[in-house]
């Protein structure tokens, strides 16, 4: 029903890796969506270099939809972008190429911190009113902190 509603929303429990990938794979076994967790652990140690934890991710992520995603479904290719700003270009093309609304579960969210966290937080924030054709319809942040914390 979150996903129906075009909601973004922070789940918080025990085994929520597992339940999001269910999810996702649910979601885009139903041929609604095209629906992936994708994790965003690997920036963490670049805390104040977001330049380098957006390409980390960028490749992590192409890497894991490659695995998770059937061909038809697969992400676009990335070129590297300005800085503050490659993540929410990413998710844009995807979501506007896409042949399904967009679903993504941002696992680890809890893992970056500082100019890293806020850029991504701030990149996510400034596609919602974009969504569902010119971002993904649904948003998950995956972690353990209130995203209310992460700010």
């Amino acid at each position: 029903q979150l996903i129906a509603q075009e909601n973004y929303f922070v789940p918080r429990q025990v085994g929520k890796t597992t339940a999001m990938l269910t999810l996702a794979q649910t979601l885009t076994v139903s041929g609604q969506y095209t629906a992936v967790m994708l994790s965003l652990e690997v920036g963490a140690v670049f805390s104040h270099n977001p330049d380098l934890a957006e390409r980390a991710i960028l490749d992590e992520w192409k890497e894991s939809a490659r695995f998770r995603l059937p061909p038809e479904l697969q992400p676009p290719a990335w070129t590297t972008g300005e800085s503050g700003r490659q993540i929410g270009l990413f998710l844009s093309t995807w979501a506007q190429e896409s042949s399904r609304p967009l679903v993504v579960f941002l696992d680890e969210i809890d893992a970056l911190s500082d100019e890293t966290l806020i850029s991504v937080l701030r990149q996510i924030r400034s596609g919602f009113p974009n969504r569902p054709i010119g971002f993904p319809q649904s948003v998950g942040l995956i972690g353990m902190r209130d995203v209310r914390d992460y700010a």
